[in-house]
Parts: C-alpha cells; sequence; structure tokens
C-alpha cells in the first residue's frame, strides 16, 4: 500500500454540467476544435482535483475553486469523505457567487458523473 488517499469520485450538480457544456458549444462555434480543448482543459482539471482536492484555494467550508489554465473559468467543487460535487463552471468575469444556492451534499438528486 501507497499510503495515498484513494482518488475520490466526482459528481456535477446538474446545473454545472449545463455549465460546461453550454461553454463547449460555444468555443467550438466560435472556433471549430476550441470547445475540444476547452473540454480537454476541463478533464485535466477534473483529475487534479481528484488527485488532490485539498490543494485548490478556498472559498467556503468545504467549497473551492480550481481556476483553469488558458480559458477564463472555475470549476467550484465541495469536498466531502467520499467524493467531489462540482458545483458550478463559472465564468471568472460573470456573475460571482451566483451558485451559492446549490446543494452542496454530494448525495443530493440530480447529481451527475464527471464527464
Amino acid at each position: 500500500m501507497s499510503g495515498r488517499d484513494p482518488v475520490k469520485r466526482i459528481t456535477f450538480h446538474p446545473d454545472a454540467d449545463a455549465e460546461v457544456t453550454e461553454a463547449v458549444q460555444y468555443y467550438e462555434i466560435r472556433s471549430p476544435g476550441l470547445g475540444g480543448e476547452l473540454l480537454e482543459e476541463v478533464e485535466r482539471a477534473l483529475g487534479q482535483i481528484a488527485r488532490n482536492p485539498e490543494a485548490y484555494h478556498r472559498i467556503g467550508h468545504r467549497v473551492r475553486r480550481k481556476t483553469l489554465w488558458r480559458f477564463p473559468y472555475n470549476l467550484v467543487y465541495a469536498v466531502h469523505p467520499d467524493r467531489i460535487r462540482i458545483m458550478a463552471f463559472a465564468h471568472q468575469k460573470r456573475r460571482p457567487l451566483y451558485w451559492r444556492k446549490r446543494p452542496r451534499n454530494a448525495g443530493d438528486e440530480g447529481s451527475s458523473p464527471a464527464p
């Protein structure tokens, strides 16, 4: 045994899932292939979060934010003992904290698995 914590399962709040889809579609229309590049960056960030969820900026009791490197978005997530719940895929320049009323509990109805 390596002594490392197991990688936690990631679920998405349905609205966060829709936000990723919407952003990918927007960038794909803007420049073919760019939506796919955004999705690849999201998947890379999800892997980083799953491996080390405590590494990113704390913005609440259980809530953290992982900033994407190339695109102006943050993955906002809640850390639970057995999983990570993506609360929002938030544009960095629009509507700060709009997602705050979304349920943080990873067991809430409407959870969807990571893309």
